[in-house]
């Protein structure tokens, strides 16, 4: 199906990417490229590394252009880019304001987009594993693509309408997802990982700032390398960077030295301890009695 003029100038201000991922055959690799020879390729990638304000779920059923639309008026994707083969397809919504994912980007909206776009996979049933790094070109001929709404969306907005209609994922989706997250997790999951193995590995650079940032860095990418599909290098840096430029600028832990942190942190792990033993002394009392009520019921 192809594009109408208005299509094509819609999709023009809503694609960011000035130097895209893009391949025709994935198979045979995505490779960087001009913006305008992207643009006559089947697959292309979402967002620029440095901002996201395309949210898109990846709907592997033969239904899909129907759950992307179905109770939704609301808040219609703005554009459905099917597979006419099998049905599939990809679903794009479109934001407002980007969200930002360099080093100087505040974690919570990027966690709160994360959140957003989980809600939106969930609403369709799409695919969990879907990175939302690389989608179907709605300009390309091989697709059958459905322009739903020219809205632009907040992500509170969108949040609302999922949250009415019981998609929005519970707070605690976030640390439930940070082993295998996707999309825009990756980021917040790489962030809330490092910087608490950040805090503890403080005390082997007491004056060596740099030595410290080698060490964020380098742990950075060991994490993202688990990923089947890590972020792209520039974007991992920019987190360790994110994290090293905190600790060294605004801590309180940096910022008084060796002596307070580890008289704090000995504080910390007492208190753990002396907690984790009023637990172990309660599940013990609890055992006994169970065994108490056990006995008393066997001599009746």
């Amino acid at each position: 199906m192809s594009l109408t003029t208005e299509d094509a100038q819609s999709w023009e201000q809503m694609w960011l990417p000035l130097w895209p991922l893009a391949s025709d055959d994935l198979k045979a690799g995505i490779y960087r490229t001009a913006r305008g020879v992207a643009r006559g390729k089947r697959y292309i990638e979402a967002n620029p590394h440095a901002l996201s304000n395309l949210l898109v779920v990846d709907v592997d059923h033969e239904d899909a252009l129907m759950r992307s639309l179905w109770d939704r008026r609301e808040w219609l994707p703005n554009a459905v880019v099917e597979n006419p083969a099998n049905g599939h397809a990809h679903a794009v919504w479109a934001l407002q304001e980007p969200v930002t994912r360099t080093e100087y980007a505040a974690r919570k909206p990027l966690a709160y987009a994360a959140a957003v776009t989980e809600g939106l996979r969930r609403s369709v049933d799409g695919d969990a594993a879907y990175s939302g790094l690389i989608t179907k070109n709605p300009e390309h001929e091989s697709w059958a693509a459905s322009w739903t709404s020219d809205r632009l969306y907040s992500l509170g907005e969108l949040a609302g309408h999922l949250d009415a209609a019981g998609f929005m994922p519970a707070p605690s989706w976030r640390r439930s997802r940070r082993r295998q997250p996707v999309g825009l997790g990756r980021n917040c999951a790489i962030f809330e990982t490092a910087r608490v193995w950040a805090y503890r590995e403080i005390r082997h650079h007491w004056g060596d700032p740099e030595g410290l940032r080698s060490a964020i860095v380098a742990h950075v990418h060991e994490l993202n390398a688990g990923f089947s599909e890590p972020l792209p290098h520039r974007e991992a840096l920019d987190i360790a960077h994110s994290i090293h430029r905190w600790i060294t600028t605004c801590s309180r832990m940096w910022a008084d030295g060796p002596v307070v942190y580890e008289a704090t942190f000995s504080t910390i792990q007492a208190a753990r301890g002396r907690k984790g033993g009023t637990k172990s002394a309660e599940k013990r009392r609890a055992a006994v009695q169970d065994r108490a009520r056990l006995i008393v019921g066997e001599e009746a």
